[in-house]
């Protein structure tokens, strides 16, 4: 594994010392925000890491080889138009074994945090169903890697493209609790409210750590999903964010857009017909779980402790 997984000194001496680390990916630089947004956002997100004292881990595939935290110069390259493919857990041997460059989703980031131990992962919003997805079978692997990797992720619930009733319902099956972050509603990405109930609700970071606790001791595998609410000053609105998503749907398929290039080609299409503020929506939910990641990640190395 070591000729295959290079971690940061940085990230290195911090899981050796038992100090805190935050996983992060890096799917979200390369496809779901434009550059040089994508570069911003990167930067803020691992800021506001450190800002709580915690070491944050950028996980990437360069030259075939699993990054697990980026250099400053090897994050600019990453943000690079082009510079990585998308790259979910099925294609990390692929890529690795070519000696080629990713952007890592939260499937395969949160098998890369596993493998290393690091157990709190912040990301923007993670995969599910899609919709139109009985008649597609267009479902994430991020679903069944959720409920097969022992990682604690925060998110802003499910990407807004997303059918969100339908992802909860696979999570259940899949045995993957979903708590909500001072609320009693799944978030909907760009929007506070979906109108869908989580399994719990929980306000403080102590309880998100003690779930995933309980459930790992308890020999049960899989993820805890900590969904938190888009700040209040950031969100945009559910039924607006619905028709422009709708009309996204609409042309995708009118193009024939599917599988690994229907969620940027959507997330695209929003951006338009937003005139950017989907952009400033997208950072801000990013940096805010960034900050509640940290927070979870403090009490939980204190634990370890």
């Amino acid at each position: 594994m070591e000729d295959r997984i290079r971690l940061h000194p940085e990230v290195a001496a911090a899981l050796n010392e038992g100090r805190p680390v935050v996983a992060l990916e890096s799917s979200l630089i390369a496809h779901g925000l434009p550059y040089p947004h994508n570069l911003e956002a990167a930067r803020r997100v691992e800021e506001t890491v450190r800002q709580a004292g915690v070491v944050p881990a950028t996980v990437a595939i360069l030259e075939g080889k699993i990054c697990v935290g980026l250099t400053a110069e090897e994050l600019e390259q990453a943000a690079s138009p082009g510079r990585l493919s998308k790259v979910s857990r099925r294609d990390i041997p692929l890529v690795v074994a070519r000696g080629g460059y990713g952007g890592t989703t939260v499937a395969a980031s949160i098998w890369v945090a596993e493998r290393v131990g690091i157990a709190v992962f912040s990301t923007g919003g993670i995969g599910g169903v899609h919709r139109g997805a009985p008649q597609s079978f267009d479902i994430s692997s991020d679903l069944p890697a959720l409920a097969q990797t022992n990682v604690i992720v925060v998110c802003a619930g499910a990407k807004s493209v997303l059918d969100i009733g339908l992802t909860l319902e696979q999570l259940e099956t899949w045995g993957v609790p979903v708590l909500g972050y001072g609320t009693a509603e799944f978030p909907a990405f760009f929007s506070r409210h979906s109108g869908f109930p989580v399994d719990l609700r929980v306000e403080t970071p102590q309880e998100v750590a003690e779930i995933a606790r309980a459930k790992w001791e308890l020999g049960m595998r899989g993820a805890v999903v900590v969904g938190v609410p888009i700040p209040a000053e950031a969100g945009m609105d559910f039924q607006e964010m619905e028709k422009v998503i709708q009309q996204a749907v609409h042309e995708a398929r009118r193009e024939g857009i599917h599988g690994r290039a229907l969620t940027p080609y959507l997330l695209a299409a929003v951006e338009r017909a937003t005139e950017g503020r989907s952009v400033q929506a997208n950072t801000a939910l990013l940096v805010n779980n960034a900050r509640v990641a940290a927070q979870i990640a403090l009490v939980w190395a204190a634990g370890r402790r």
